[in-house]
């Protein structure tokens, strides 16, 4: 079972034949390559495989820097990509006018001089609304992507200007998908060329905590079990009094939650014996810390900022091969009910837990394995050139039309003007 991308497949491979052009990529990211591991990261990594690829990220501003700053490093496994971090003084960050200008200066500094030849005619790619005003139009790009992961305007500490530039974006841009079936309800009524691409996932990676010779975590292997488990952002996504009742109604269960904690305070978060905050790890050790779990959860609060979301561990866990316990998230009961047991209340997410722990439903997990099976990055990526191989064939007929009419009306402005002239010469 698939929970396929809106739009058949099969069309884009007949209207476009051979393979994809090459283009060069500029991507404006809200999230940094080197954090969490996520859509951004997954798409990114693999179209740099044909596209040479400028990722710009921003760090957190900081107190000690007089002027803004700019870094660009190349990674070994990916020699097609280049990572240019950009860093602003704390005391200018909030000048908004000033930001988006030196965001541009830096971006186009590092395109006449390292960059120089490499990234000319680019399609822009969009995560980041708030970069909007600083580069749309000002790259020389052919081609304008918003990959609208996140409502982003939903989360804790939002810049209240995101929503006007993301208005902007999406007017101006040639290509909007999404990454949950809601969202691109919502977004369809203000793009025509809105499509839906749930995250994928790299049934490889994560099927090695199924692997016999992949050996678990020894944070894990010390631990009491069964191991109830998450990895992600720790963030207000997560419904945490849900997690005191789960470790309160089950003292016996050890409860791990991996991930950095981003806009809640270390001190904030419930403390229970049982209950696991190891922070943030490598995206490369995630199936030996997999391995050691009995139960993937996915916690998430009812809230403004879970509204949209579709989890990228949701196919994660699957390729794990474990049962999954969720909350009823929209997007996860619309696209994964068959697969994960979603409860409705703290009390019923508890019980299903023990449900899942006592039988192990064999049918949810091959209808899990079966998905990630149907849902790879490669197959979406591939997707997503499709309609932008389909885009660039419309601008370019369109730019072409707009040539020819301007061509026929220099003709007939020439012919009209000899006409005359001959018309003179006669009756003179």
């Amino acid at each position: 079972m698939s929970y396929a991308p809106i739009g058949p497949l099969p069309d884009l491979d007949k209207r476009i034949s051979g393979t994809p052009r090459s283009y060069p990529i500029i991507v404006h990211c809200h999230l940094c390559w080197d954090w969490v591991w996520q859509r951004p990261q997954q798409f990114i990594s693999r179209l740099s495989r044909r596209h040479r690829t400028l990722f710009v990220e921003m760090l957190k501003p900081d107190p000690g820097l007089v002027a803004p700053l700019a870094r660009y490093r190349t990674i070994e496994d990916l020699p097609n990509l280049t990572l240019l971090t950009l860093q602003f003084p704390s005391w200018r960050w909030n000048d908004g006018q000033y930001v988006d200008g030196e965001r541009r200066r830096l971006v186009q500094e590092y395109l006449s001089g390292p960059g120089a030849g490499q990234f000319e005619q680019p399609v822009q790619w969009f995560y980041d609304p708030m970069t909007a005003p600083a580069f749309l139009g000002q790259m020389g790009e052919v081609l304008t992507v918003y990959d609208c992961m996140d409502e982003l305007s939903r989360f804790r500490e939002a810049p209240p200007e995101i929503i006007s530039r993301e208005a902007e974006l999406i007017s101006r841009a040639d290509v909007v998908f999404t990454g949950g079936r809601k969202l691109c309800e919502a977004k369809r009524k203000l793009h025509p060329n809105c499509h839906f691409y749930g995250c994928g996932v790299d049934g490889e990676h994560f099927g090695k905590a199924r692997a016999v010779k992949t050996r678990v975590s020894p944070e894990l292997a010390a631990m009491r079990r069964p191991v109830l488990g998450y990895f992600g952002v720790v963030d207000e996504r997560l419904d945490y009094d849900l997690l005191s009742q789960l470790a309160d109604a089950q003292p016996d269960w050890s409860i791990v939650m991996i991930g950095p904690a981003i806009k809640v305070e270390a001190d904030s978060l419930p403390r229970r014996k049982n209950l696991h905050w190891l922070g943030q790890r490598a995206y490369s050790e995630l199936p030996c810390f997999c391995k050691g779990f009995d139960l993937c959860l996915m916690p998430f609060a009812l809230n403004e900022a879970t509204e949209f979301i579709n989890p990228t561990k949701a196919l994660e866990y699957m390729a794990t091969g474990h049962q999954i316990v969720s909350t009823a998230v929209p997007d996860v009961v619309s696209n994964f009910s068959s697969v994960i047991r979603v409860a409705q209340s703290p009390e019923e997410f508890v019980d299903l837990c023990r449900m899942a722990l006592q039988k192990p439903d064999k049918p949810r997990i091959q209808r899990g394995l079966e998905m990630v099976n149907a849902n790879s990055w490669e197959k979406i990526v591939s997707a997503l050139e499709g309609h932008i191989e389909q885009a660039l064939e419309r601008n370019g007929a369109a730019a072409l039309r707009e040539r020819l009419t301007a061509t026929h009306s220099m003709k007939h402005t020439e012919t009209g003007s000899a006409g005359r002239s001959r018309s003179q010469e006669i009756s003179a």
